[in-house]
C-alpha cells in the first residue's frame, strides 16, 4: 500500500494531502458565476505535487490558473480568481477564512502598533460592538481579481519586509470611517461610520491610495497632492527641496512651481557672480523627489511648472529628452508649461514670443497669474524696452518645440494659467492660482517658503476622492454622496497631521477638497452615448451640474454647522460667483442643455452662510484607486475591452464592466477618429468642475500620411482645449501598434496618476 503524499498545511503541521479539498475550494469560488470551469482551472494549475509540498504554494498556482483564463469572453474568471485570493489572503492574515470580531481585531492591531492607538480611545467596546454588525465581510466576493492584489500589494496594513498582511478589505473600509467620523457627536457618528462604510465597501464612492493605505495606521498624512511653490533665492529653493522629502515620504504626489528662478546668466551680488539658472536647481529638486520610497506604496514623483516666456525655455522643454547628456537634463521629473492668452495669441497671428528672465522684469510673474490685463501691458512695455535682456523667437517654432516634446515624451503638461485663475473658486488679486500638482487637477494657490518654518507661506494639499457613475442610476442619488463625502474629507483634514506649518495654514485656512469621478466610459456605454459624436454632452452637461451643485450645497450645510473656512473671503464665491457664472461661453455651442438646479438660491446660501472648503471638485486619473473599484479609469475612453496592468505579482487581467452586455457601445481609445469630441467633453465638465481636470490628448500615428501626426493637429487641439476653457492637459498618448488589450501597463507614477 502506498503511502499517502503529505502536504505542509500553513502552521507547519503536515497532512496526508486531499484532492477532494482542493475541488471543494474551487467550486466553491465558482458558485454562481457564469462561463466558468472547476475543471479547466484544475487542468490549468499543472500542479507538481511533491512530498511536503506548502498548501500556500498550492493555493497560490490555482489563483494564477483562474487569473490566466481571464478573457473578455469568459470575464467571471476574474470573480473566481478574486474569490480564490481573498480565500488565500484571509488565510495569511487570520489564519483561517472566517475574519475574527471587529473589537479583538482592532485592539491586536493596536497593540502590535499598526494602527493608531486613538481608536481605542476614541471609541467604546459597545460601540465598536455596534460596529462589527455593519460589517459584511460576503462583499469582498464583489472585487476582481486585480482588485485584490492591488489591495494586497499597495492598500492593506501590512509588513512589506516580512510580506505579512494583518488585515482584509472590510476591516479597511470600516476602520477608514471610523477615524474620519471619530469626532463626530457621539449620537451621530455611528450612522455616518456605518454610512460611508456602506458608500466605499460597495463603491459608490471611490478613495484615494493616501487614504485607503494610511487612515487607521499611525502615520496621519493623506492629502493626495502637495502643491510646493518656490521663488527665487537659495533659502527658497532650499526650504522648497527640504519640504519635498517631507511629503514624498508619506506618500504625497508633487506640483513644484519653480517658474520664479532666474534664467542663467543673470548676475547676483551685484554682478559678482552669474546665475548657474534652473537647471542645476532642478535637480536639486529631482534628488529630493527620489530620496524616499514611499512606504512601499508607491515611488516618488513631481511635477514642475515654468512659464512658457522664461528665458530658458528653450533649454527646459528638452530637459526628458533622451538626446543629450545628463549635465543638460533632468529627466526623472515631469514637466508642466504655464500658458496664456498672449502666448496663443502670437502663435494665431504668426507673431513671436519674447523671452525673459522674472528677475528682470518686475511685476511681469505676479501679473501672469493674477491680472492679464496688467500682464499684457507689462510684457509690450518690456518687450519695449532695449535695456532689458531678452531674446526673441517666433511663436510657431516655440510651440511646435512644446508640442515635439509633448509627442516624444508624453509628459510635458500644459497649464492654461489665465483659466486657472479667470473660472477660478479664487480671487486672483489676493490668492491667485500659479500651479497645479503632479497630475494637473489640483488649482490651488501658493505662496513660497523663505525658509523650512516659514509662517507666511502656504503648501496648497488637497484631499480628494471619487464618485463612482457606474454605480449611480439617478442623479438624485448624489445629494447624499456628496453629503458623506463632503463630511468625509473635511473631518479628515482635522484628523491628520500637518509635518510643515506653511501645509497646515493653507490646509485649515481653505479647507480645500477635489471630488472627482471614475467609470465614466461605463457611464457612457450604459447610457447607450459615444465620446466622439457628440451625443454624450447632454448627458454629461446634467451630470457634472448635478455633482458640483449636491457638493456646494454639502459644503454650505457644513458650513452652517461648523462655520466656513477661514479664508472664505479670498474666494469668489464669497462674492456670490459660481462656476456656472465665468466658464468659456463657446460651451454653449456644444449643447443646449439647461441648467436643472436651483442655483439662485444656493448663491444666496452661499452669501449668507459661506461654504467649508474652498474647492469641491478635481478630475483625477483614478488609475489604481478605479481598479478597486473594477471600474473605468476617470474620464478616460478604455484601450481594450481587457485592461492589463503589471504589478508586482505578473499581469493582471481587468476586463470592462458588464462587457458581456454592452460590448458594442464602449467606444475604445484608438477607435476614437480625433481628439474634438472628447476635448469638447472635457470643457463641458469644466464648466462646472472648480479646480482642473487631468485629461489626455491620444494619437494613431497610423491614422496620418506617412505615420506621422502633423504638427497642424497637435497644435489644432492645444487651441481647441484652450478655447473651451479646459485649464491643464495630462499625458499625451501615442498608439505604438501594441495589441490593444495588451497596451495598458501601469508605470507606477505616483499621486495616485498613472497611464491609462
Amino acid at each position: 500500500m502506498n503511502k499517502a503524499l503529505m502536504v505542509t498545511k500553513r502552521d507547519g503541521r503536515l497532512e496526508p494531502i486531499d484532492l477532494d479539498k482542493i475541488h471543494r475550494v474551487i467550486t466553491w469560488a465558482a458558485e454562481g458565476l457564469d462561463n466558468v470551469s472547476v475543471s479547466q482551472v484544475e487542468l490549468r494549475s499543472h500542479i507538481q505535487f511533491y512530498e511536503g509540498i506548502r498548501t500556500s504554494d498550492i493555493h497560490e498556482t490555482i489563483i494564477k490558473a483562474a487569473a490566466d483564463l481571464i478573457t473578455k469572453d469568459s470575464p467571471d474568471y476574474q470573480y473566481l480568481a478574486a474569490r480564490l485570493a481573498v480565500f488565500h489572503l484571509r488565510k495569511k492574515a487570520y489564519g483561517h477564512f472566517d475574519p475574527p470580531r471587529l473589537y479583538d481585531h482592532v485592539k491586536k492591531l493596536v497593540r502590535m502598533g499598526k494602527y493608531d492607538e486613538a481608536l481605542l480611545t476614541d471609541y467604546s467596546r459597545e460601540e465598536w460592538d455596534e460596529m462589527d454588525s455593519f460589517l459584511d465581510h460576503w462583499r469582498d466576493m464583489n472585487f476582481s481579481y486585480a482588485a485584490v492584489k492591488q489591495l494586497e500589494g499597495k492598500y492593506l496594513v501590512q509588513n512589506r519586509v516580512t510580506g505579512e498582511i494583518y488585515e482584509s478589505a472590510q476591516f479597511l473600509y470600516l476602520l477608514v470611517a471610523a477615524c474620519l467620523f471619530s469626532q463626530y457627536p457621539q449620537e451621530t457618528r455611528l450612522d455616518f461610520v456605518r454610512r460611508f462604510y456602506d458608500a466605499t465597501s460597495t463603491f459608490k464612492i471611490s478613495l484615494p491610495t493616501p487614504i485607503m493605505s494610511g487612515v487607521r495606521t499611525p502615520t496621519r498624512q493623506f492629502s493626495s497632492c502637495v502643491l510646493i511653490e518656490c521663488s527665487d533665492s537659495l533659502d527658497s529653493i532650499n526650504a522648497t527641496a527640504a519640504s519635498i522629502v517631507k511629503y514624498v515620504s508619506q506618500r504625497a504626489g508633487i506640483g513644484i512651481n519653480a517658474g520664479a528662478i532666474r534664467a542663467l546668466g543673470s548676475p547676483i551680488r551685484g554682478g559678482e557672480a552669474f546665475h548657474t539658472g534652473c537647471i542645476p536647481f532642478y535637480k536639486h529638486f529631482q534628488t529630493a523627489v527620489k530620496s524616499c520610497s514611499q512606504g512601499g506604496v508607491r515611488g516618488g514623483a513631481a511635477t514642475v511648472y515654468y512659464p512658457f516666456w522664461h528665458l530658458e525655455v528653450e533649454s527646459l522643454l528638452v530637459l526628458k529628452n533622451n538626446r543629450g547628456v545628463e549635465d543638460n537634463r533632468v529627466r526623472h521629473m515631469d514637466y508642466g508649461v504655464q500658458l496664456n492668452k498672449l502666448m496663443y495669441q502670437r502663435l494665431i497671428k504668426n507673431g513671436n514670443i519674447t523671452l525673459f528672465s522674472p528677475s528682470d522684469v518686475p511685476g511681469l510673474y505676479e501679473a501672469f497669474f493674477a491680472d492679464q490685463d496688467r500682464f499684457d501691458e507689462l510684457y509690450e512695455k518690456y518687450e519695449a524696452d532695449d535695456s532689458i535682456r531678452k531674446r526673441t523667437v517666433k511663436a510657431s517654432e516655440l510651440f511646435s518645440l512644446l508640442m515635439q516634446e509633448r509627442a516624444s515624451t508624453g509628459r510635458i503638461y500644459i497649464h492654461n494659467v489665465d483659466h486657472s485663475n479667470t473660472h477660478s473658486p479664487f480671487d486672483p488679486a489676493v490668492a491667485p492660482v500659479r500651479q497645479s500638482n503632479l497630475c494637473l487637477e489640483i488649482a490651488l494657490p501658493t505662496k513660497p517658503l523663505q525658509h523650512f518654518h516659514d509662517e507666511n507661506g502656504e503648501i496648497a494639499l488637497c484631499t480628494l476622492s471619487a464618485f463612482n457613475l457606474g454605480k449611480i442610476e439617478h442623479l438624485d442619488e448624489l445629494e447624499a454622496l456628496s453629503e458623506l463625502a463632503v463630511r468625509a474629507l473635511d473631518a479628515l483634514l482635522d484628523y491628520q497631521d500637518y509635518p510643515i506649518k506653511a501645509a497646515e495654514i493653507g490646509s485649515m485656512g481653505r479647507r480645500s477638497l477635489g471630488i472627482g469621478v471614475i467609470n465614466y466610459a461605463y457611464y457612457l456605454a450604459k447610457h447607450g452615448v459615444r465620446y466622439s459624436d457628440g451625443s454624450a454632452n447632454d448627458l454629461t452637461h446634467r451630470t457634472f451640474e448635478a455633482i458640483q451643485y449636491y457638493l456646494l450645497k454639502a459644503s454650505n450645510k457644513l458650513a452652517k454647522e461648523l462655520g466656513p473656512c477661514r479664508y472664505f473671503n479670498e474666494t469668489t464665491y464669497a462674492q456670490g460667483v459660481l462656476p456656472i457664472d465665468t466658464y468659456k461661453k463657446d460651451i454653449d455651442g456644444l449643447t443646449q442643455e439647461p441648467l436643472h438646479y436651483d442655483w439662485e438660491s444656493l448663491r444666496q446660501e452661499i452669501k449668507t452662510h459661506g461654504l467649508r472648503n474652498s474647492t469641491l471638485t478635481a478630475l483625477m486619473p483614478s488609475e489604481t484607486s478605479s481598479q478597486i473599484s473594477n471600474a473605468t479609469n476617470g474620464i478616460e475612453p478604455p484601450r481594450g475591452h481587457v485592461s492589463i496592468k503589471a504589478s508586482k505579482d505578473g499581469i493582471l487581467r481587468q476586463v470592462v464592466p458588464d462587457y458581456e452586455n454592452l460590448s458594442e457601445n464602449y467606444e475604445l481609445l484608438w477607435d476614437i477618429p480625433s481628439n474634438d469630441g472628447y476635448l469638447q467633453l472635457v470643457g463641458i465638465m469644466q464648466k462646472f468642475v472648480d479646480q482642473a481636470i487631468s485629461a489626455n490628448t491620444n494619437y494613431d500615428p497610423k491614422r496620418f500620411e506617412d505615420g506621422k501626426v502633423p504638427m497642424k493637429r497637435l497644435l489644432g487641439d492645444l487651441l481647441t482645449a484652450y478655447k473651451y476653457g479646459l485649464k491643464t492637459l495630462y499625458y499625451q498618448n501615442t498608439r505604438d501598434g501594441a495589441d490593444d488589450n495588451q497596451d495598458d501597463i501601469d508605470d507606477s507614477c505616483s499621486g495616485g496618476a498613472c497611464k491609462i
